[in-house]
């Protein structure tokens, strides 16, 4: 099914019997096994395999993969009939040096579904290695379709650019139309060339912008696919399903009858001929039909059995309830490796460990394969949740407040299925309008960060994040930076971050039920001028503006009146949002202002929330009912007016609203290499760094060196360790210079006490250099050259433990230090990330001509954060870095400190092939 490496098949007549014994495999000289190479990866169908290089005890693998493949099959990969592989053929197959010779294998289970290679061409024309190679890949027949062949090109150009390699050629029968369009849609800039009856392709391996937005697509599409596996399954297992009412196989059991589930379940137990008047079958084996979804609930040394076994019957997921793996220790997380290493092996995703299970309230699903006894209506909205114990309780208040869910996914451990596969399942899931998120960790914030900015321009998404401080594997540290990380990431995404899973459910019954506010401007209609000024001030705090002075239509108002009111607040076109006020009055219950309110507020243009009668959800006489179709008159639909229990919620709620309102209208900005940002250079300098195995350091020549390759100029210095070399130095610079001690207890005072400014002749050098010698008691002193006057900022670059690489703006100085005036951001850095955090701290007015004042130059600010931005992005080691001071000019901007440094890259990167998480 594909292209010919040099040397594969023309030296072979494509008949010798093969001799395997006779030729002895081994590893190829000097050439370590890459261990990062290997990767779980999603097919296009949401079934998994394991992706890693080949190796010499695949021998026999190999062969038994040649062998299913059919005629057409080899004779596309081989151009000949090829029937058998010749032992020498073999031995070169298998023995790579992970250099120059390049392959790797697809595995599904124990066999190779896939198999992809790449092969240094020879010399070029000076002698030396050439920088291309030739490369090819094969799918087995029955795997052929699902994506495979553009994992294998994704990964094999991810290697061949680790190792100097910078462009692939291929040759293609032109009949081979499959291989043809794996080419020609990776989104590489593809040349060709007829050569006879083959197609001659070239192309650059490095990412380019459309090969990156196929990857990401790729990606989406996969993820989604495999969390449409778990929740629209035609059949379910419930392996453990038991007799007794007290386990958890006989929970998920009878929720799974009780919910109506609209296929067919199979108990599994060995012990018994039915569970629940239910026919029970004693292993996945034994069912005789096909089976989608396993619910796994036996003790769990055994649930490794159940993993083979479901492979074997074509199972596609696996919702595991049983605990006793990450949550106990050591050995339950080793446990927990090996149960998801061995699913994503055989081709399945796992929810769990210690799941309380999955729920899909579409009609034609009726899924409930969880632990909760009570479950909330019908709706659209999504809801992701980590605690089993919680879930419980969610489901409960959802279905208390009237929230109505699409699907509900609590993934226990998320040892596999993660957050963020949801929301790539989401994204695109016609039935949810709506994503909620409660998070305890994060296991790749980088790539929660992309996919929650992708999916918060389509929908809304409400994230509580808990557990910052206490959660295992987690940071213990409670440092504003950890606290800056998690707001700067939501607000960068767009996701309407809360603190309590009660403000969970109030931003989601005002974003689910009625339509987005255009404005910030609010309006207060009720019966109590108590509560009226009370939402007033609570609006105000929270950056809303006043419409109208609340208006109070009387304690004793009748319901049209109070219905009046409403109207016309709603008609003024300077009213964006509207919140009622209602206090019944003794002698009334407010049914009836309830139902005159509904006449006049369902389905305005405008969102409407309520504190009527101290309620927490949809009051009854304020449902806008689904249509029957939809699940019913009980079921609230679009334009159903939810309640608050005081005004305070209501308002809060709505300004979490408009704040997601107001980051729709933010352009998205670009992301962009600035010019003369050269970061294979920045690499080169890393790499040639040697290794960081621990933190390091690096001295202010490196730094600068670093900084420069990205085109960061930071003022020239010379490093002097006596007066004569401080003497020198200032005249080599020339103009007037600034002499600093390198002792920075002195050098970053607010006094600057270790700096002295403006020397011009050599005597107020040697003065200054004796001076700070004598204070800082260090002979050496930078001399460097004074930059034009302009207000100190500071930038820095920190390593998040838990989202990666963050971008910090601030002025400099002790009044700003102590009141933490700081702005974050996370890493990529668009033009329109940065143009927002040199704007975002309280005192940044100072910079853009405040009372007068003659503005500085703000572009080349963003410029230089543009910088640090790619920077950190491309050199992943850099673990920190601070320019503080610069000096913001009204033209340009000049660095005139800085420190950097290196250790060990953190944490996942959202970069590179596709591949699942460890």
């Amino acid at each position: 099914m594909s292209t010919q490496p040099a040397g594969t098949a023309q030296d072979t007549d494509g008949h010798a019997a093969l001799e395997a014994d006779t030729v002895p495999m081994r590893a190829a000289p000097d050439a370590p096994y890459p261990q990062h190479w290997e990767a779980d990866v999603v097919a296009a169908d949401g079934a998994t395999a394991h992706l890693r290089p080949i190796s010499p005890d695949d021998a026999d693998a190999v062969v038994a993969f040649h062998s299913r493949l059919s005629e057409r099959t080899r004779y596309y990969r081989y151009f000949s009939p090829y029937p058998t592989i010749p032992a020498r053929d073999l031995k070169r197959f298998v023995e790579v040096d992970h250099h120059d010779s390049v392959a790797l294998v697809l595995w599904l289970g124990g066999e190779i579904i896939a198999i992809g290679r790449y092969v240094r061409l020879g010399p070029n024309g000076d002698g030396g290695k050439s920088d291309s190679a030739e490369v090819a890949f094969v799918v087995r027949d029955d795997h052929q379709g699902r994506g495979l062949g553009s994992i294998l090109l994704e990964h094999l150009a991810a290697a061949a650019e680790e190792v100097g390699i910078t462009r692939f050629v291929a040759e293609v029968l032109t009949e081979n139309r499959g291989m043809i369009r794996t080419f020609r849609q990776a989104g590489y800039d593809v040349t060709r060339a007829m050569e006879g009856s083959t197609l001659h392709l070239e192309f650059d391996v490095a990412a380019t912008e459309r090969s990156t937005e196929v990857r990401l697509a790729r990606e989406q599409a996969a993820e989604a696919r495999s969390v449409a596996n778990v929740l629209h399954p035609r059949s379910v297992a419930v392996v453990g399903a038991s007799t007794d009412p007290g386990k958890l196989g006989h929970v998920v059991l009878a929720n799974l009858l009780r919910g109506g589930f609209t296929g067919p379940v199979y108990p599994v137990n060995p012990d018994h001929r039915s569970v629940r008047g239910v026919r029970a079958y004693p292993t996945v084996l034994d069912i005789p039909d096909d089976v989608d979804l396993a619910v796994v609930a036996v003790p769990a040394p055994e649930v490794s059995d159940v993993v083979d076994g479901s492979l074997a019957k074509g199972v596609k997921a696996l919702v595991v309830v049983t605990s006793g793996f990450g949550e106990t220790g050591d050995e339950g997380v080793a446990a927990q490796r090996e149960l998801v290493t061995l699913a994503r092996s055989r081709g399945m995703r796992v929810v769990g460990p210690s799941a309380l299970g999955v729920v899909n309230l579409d009609p034609g699903y009726r899924l409930n394969a969880t632990l909760a006894p009570q479950l909330p209506p019908a709706g659209r909205v999504g809801f992701f949740c980590q605690s089993g114990a919680l879930g419980i309780q969610i489901l409960a208040t959802a279905a208390q407040r009237r929230l109505g869910l699409s699907t509900f996914v609590s993934a226990g451990n998320r040892a596999d299925l993660s957050g963020n596969d949801l929301m790539q399942y989401w994204d695109t899931d016609p039935a949810t309008d709506v994503v909620l998120l409660y998070l305890e960790s994060f296991g790749n914030p980088r790539k929660f960060a992309r996919v929650a900015r992708r999916l918060a321009r389509r929908k809304p998404v409400v994230a509580v994040a808990s557990g910052r401080h206490a959660t295992p594997g987690l940071a213990a540290s409670t440092s504003p930076l950890e606290e800056a990380s998690v707001a700067a990431v939501f607000d960068q995404s767009g996701v309407i971050r809360v603190s309590s899973v009660d403000e969970l459910f109030d931003v989601a019954l005002l974003v689910a039920n009625q339509p987005l506010p255009a404005g910030p401007r609010i309006g207060v209609v009720g019966n109590s001028s108590a509560l009226g000024v009370l939402a007033a001030d609570v609006a105000l705090a929270h950056g809303m503006h006043l419409a109208f002075p609340p208006i109070d239509v009387g304690a004793m108002a009748e319901p049209a009146e109070l219905a009046d009111a409403a109207a016309r607040a709603l008609e003024d076109d300077g009213c964006d949002a509207l919140v009622i006020v209602f206090s019944p009055p003794v002698s009334t219950e407010g049914n009836e202002h309830a139902d005159a309110l509904a006449e006049v507020v369902t389905g305005a243009d405008k969102p409407v929330a309520t504190t009527f009668l101290a309620s927490a959800g949809v009051p009854e006489h304020l449902v806008v009912p689904s249509p029957p179709e939809a699940g019913g008159a009980d079921v609230p639909a679009r334009g159903s007016v939810p309640s608050y229990p005081s005004p305070e919620r209501a308002v809060l709620a709505l300004a979490r609203v408009v704040r997601y309102t107001q980051w729709l209208e933010r352009p998205v900005g670009d992301f962009v290499v600035p010019p003369g940002c050269d970061l294979t250079a920045a690499r080169a300098l890393v790499d040639g760094w040697g290794p960081q195995e621990t933190a390091t350091v690096l001295s202010d020549e490196q730094t600068d060196a670093l900084l420069r390759a990205v085109g960061i100029r930071v003022a020239p210095f010379r490093r002097a360790r006596s007066a004569q070399e401080a003497v020198d130095a200032a005249a080599e610079l020339g103009g007037p210079v600034v002499l600093k001690t390198v002792v920075r207890t002195w050098r970053h005072r607010s006094d600057l006490a270790g700096v002295r400014l403006g020397l011009t002749d050599p005597d107020a050098v040697t003065s200054a250099y004796q001076q700070l010698a004598q204070l800082s008691g260090s002979p050496e002193v930078d001399v460097q050259a004074q930059v034009p006057p302009g207000l100190p900022v500071v930038v820095e670059l920190r390593d998040d433990p838990s989202f990666g690489s963050l971008v910090s703006f601030g002025l400099a100085g002790v009044v700003t230090e102590l009141l933490g005036d700081r702005a974050y951001c996370a890493t990529p850095l668009s033009t329109m990330d940065a143009h927002t955090l040199v704007r975002a701290p309280r005192a940044a007015p100072l910079l853009d001509g405040y009372r007068g004042s003659r503005p500085m130059d703000l572009a080349a600010l963003e410029d230089l954060l543009l910088r640090v931005g790619q920077l950190a992005d491309h050199v992943p080691e850099l673990r920190s870095l601070a320019l503080d001071p610069i000096l913001v000019a009204e033209q340009g901007v000049y660095p005139t400190s800085m420190r950097a440094v290196l250790g060990p890259p953190p944490g996942p990167r959202d970069a590179g092939p596709r591949r699942l998480g460890a």
